[in-house]
């Protein structure tokens, strides 16, 4: 089977590139739009060999560089990639012609996930940053917000984590230096008059979310009521370095929250991003940020594939080294 994603303007001329470069017989298999630029990615596929029987056949005829598969492959098995998922890179990545294996895990990665940073200057819906208890949720809030006041936006920031004991505290002492009056939300009534009472007045508004149980419906159900008063964009923030599988289940609970975009955590203090690979692949969302740094002021950096590439196929002493010694360096392997 032979997969491409095409990119368009509108569902029309997306469509219309597939049957041009497909034919009628493509199936379709998933279709996404971008929330901030309106353009549409459709993922379409056409009947035929197997992608590892392509591969292997390229192979055999010396179309496919083992020495790049190879490279991919170890680098993924380190990181604990899911076996599935760290296959279907190691093929993509084995078929482009290139022989640097950090931009063939580039095009692997362009091939099988999107990438679209978070809009820094203003954005039609709020967002709402879930994920699990203890991934970064009320900080990374706060590095957005900061994010966007240092470029002279008007920001708003509300918390509807009000139960545990010193969030809000935490999440205050960071709007205060900015000047950005935290609003407190117990509920998604709460939240709703809050948004309706300042519509308008905003140019970004980031609203935290309590970090509850995934596994846990009510708790769920709960979150999935708070998007729904608010109309907010559900971004998903998950700490790096995690258990993989148990990063792809939660991947799969938070897409039915509609999760459009994972953000990274803590890959200053990680060495495997197996996990991060993993959610995004189940949730089916794209990258958009990661946070480097624990500073509010510069811990945030756009994630792109090379970007991204260059974490994965980098030495693993020295990436921890770069991230726990010269931050300057780690983030300029994100560049």
């Amino acid at each position: 089977m032979r997969l491409k994603t095409f990119t368009a303007p509108g569902m029309a001329e997306a469509m219309q590139a597939v049957r041009r470069d497909l034919g009628d017989e493509a199936i379709i298999v998933s279709t996404q739009k971008d929330p901030d630029t309106g353009e549409v990615h459709i993922t379409a596929a056409l009947e035929g060999p197997d992608a590892e029987e392509d591969a292997i056949e390229r192979m055999l005829s010396g179309g496919m560089r083992p020495f790049i598969s190879e490279a991919v492959r170890q680098a993924l098995a380190f990181h604990g990639v899911p076996g599935r998922l760290a296959e279907r890179l190691v093929v993509a990545a084995g078929a482009v012609d290139s022989e640097d294996p950090v931009m063939a895990a580039a095009a692997a990665l362009d091939a099988h996930f999107a990438f679209a940073p978070l809009p820094d200057k203003s954005a039609p819906r709020p967002f709402m940053l879930l994920g699990p208890p203890g991934s970064g949720k009320t900080i990374t809030v706060a590095k957005l917000a900061a994010r966007s006041v240092m470029k002279g936006r008007r920001v708003g920031v509300i918390t509807t984590d009000s139960i545990r004991a010193g969030v809000v505290e935490q999440l205050a002492s960071f709007t205060r230096i900015m000047d950005i009056e935290l609003k407190v939300a117990r509920g998604p009534e709460a939240l709703k008059r809050q948004l309706e009472d300042n519509a308008g007045i905003y140019d970004l508004i980031f609203i935290d979310s309590p970090g509850l149980n995934p596994y846990q419906e009510r708790d769920i159900s709960y979150l999935g009521d708070l998007l729904e008063a608010s109309g907010a964009e559900p971004i998903l923030v998950m700490s790096a370095g995690g258990d993989s599988s148990e990063a792809a289940e939660m991947g799969e609970i938070y897409a039915g929250l509609g999760v459009t975009r994972l953000l990274a955590t803590r890959l200053d203090v990680t060495r495997r991003l197996g996990a991060v690979l993993a959610a995004a692949a189940s949730a089916e969302a794209m990258f958009s940020e990661v946070s480097i740094s624990p500073h509010v002021a510069s811990g945030l950096v756009a994630i792109n594939p090379v970007s991204l590439a260059r974490l994965l196929i980098a030495d693993p002493d020295e990436l921890a080294t770069h991230a726990l010694n010269e931050q300057t360096s780690y983030a300029e392997a994100l560049t």
